[in-house]
């Protein structure tokens, strides 16, 4: 198996480069409205945002803002194929303009724009993002009537073009059972609050310049990790139409999947040329593999100390599974990452246990 990862350094909000339903998954974490760290990208897309809060109308900000997501949304609705997802993180703003501190319900508004557009909003995922400053209280500290909730939490709102995806022929029936995950990992991942908390999440982007790190507001790998895993199979394409650091790059490239990223600042190829040639990134994406078949394992052992007794046998690894959806799940490794242009590289796997 190969995958193939293009790199575009363009404004998403026309992705003319790809064609209508060309796109299995979408997992993206935009610029935040009304978060001030991104009030210049905002306002080089649409000058009226930075007279807006210039006057303090922060309404017309926000506003003004999304529409420039909006053109960006309605590229994502056509590129995408039917029965395809989008998972967007965002999260809320909390800020004073005009004297007048508020929230500035970002989650509200892109859902909003998803449903106009003819996407079916599915059920979301809160992302607990501690904070753990002991001043992390916001307004009056203690005294009442004018102290705030603290923002400790994002949403990855999850949308599906259109019905089902249908798989049809064997091959697609068998690669959709390759693609299986854990019955264990059904049962976290698919729950609706995910708390990061106490987890090595960050394995493929430790080392990021600081730089551009604060400039990408960079998810953690474990993120779109999941999502692809969650909303796609094996040799899918996921489109990250903001894509910065890479991140859903690098998930992808772990997941066995296609990718392209699209990303408005060119600052950041050389770092992404960097990265994507790094002679220990196979070593680096694979070790997923590794903890999830070790964290089976132990699941496993606890399982059995509870009276339980797995029914089935995984049919590559041979090691025993709780359902029969299981039994065809299969990890694809990377042996190579090889670039085929400046901004194309292709990766190659192996079946390995």
């Amino acid at each position: 198996m190969q995958t193939e990862h293009r790199l575009y350094y363009k404004d998403a909000r026309s992705l003319d480069f790809l064609n209508d339903e060309s796109v299995h998954l979408v997992v993206t974490s935009p610029p935040y409205p009304m978060i001030e760290m991104w009030d210049d990208t905002f306002i080089a897309l649409n000058g009226e945002i930075g007279f807006a809060l210039a006057k303090g109308d922060g309404r017309a900000a926000f506003t003004l803002m999304h529409g420039e997501l909006d053109k960006v949304w309605r590229e994502l609705f056509r590129v995408l194929k039917t029965g395809g997802f989008a998972c967007i993180n965002i999260g809320d703003a909390a800020r004073s303009t005009g004297g007048r501190f508020q929230l500035f319900p970002n989650h509200f508004r892109i859902l909003q724009s998803f449903w106009e557009l003819g996407f079916d909003p599915l059920p979301v995922i809160l992302w607990r993002k501690q904070t753990n400053a002991p001043n992390k209280f916001m307004g009056s500290g203690m005294l009442p009537a004018g102290a705030y909730v603290t923002l400790e939490h994002e949403y990855i709102l999850i949308f599906r073009k259109g019905p089902k995806r249908q798989f049809k022929t064997e091959e697609e029936k068998r690669n959709r059972q390759e693609s299986a995950i854990f019955w264990e990992e059904r049962n976290r991942w698919y729950s609706d609050l995910w708390d990061f908390k106490g987890i090595r999440q960050n394995m493929a982007d430790a080392d990021l310049r600081g730089d551009l790190r604060r400039r990408s507001g960079a998810y953690p790998f474990l993120l779109p990790y999941r999502l692809i895993n969650m909303y796609s199979v094996y040799g899918d394409i996921v489109l990250d139409p903001f894509l910065g650091t890479g991140t859903t790059t690098f998930a992808a490239l772990a997941c066995g999947r296609n990718s392209i990223g699209c990303e408005l600042d060119p600052k950041f190829a050389g770092f992404l040329q960097e990265k994507l040639q790094a002679p220990d990134l196979p070593g680096v994406l694979n070790e997923y593999h590794r903890v999830r078949i070790q964290e089976h394992l132990k699941f496993l052992e606890q399982y059995k100390e509870k009276g339980h007794q797995p029914g089935y046998v995984n049919n590559f690894y041979q090691f025993p599974v709780i359902t029969k959806q299981e039994t065809g799940l299969k990890f694809y490794q990377i042996d190579e990452i090889r670039p085929k242009t400046r901004d194309c590289y292709v990766s190659f796997y192996a079946e390995k246990g």
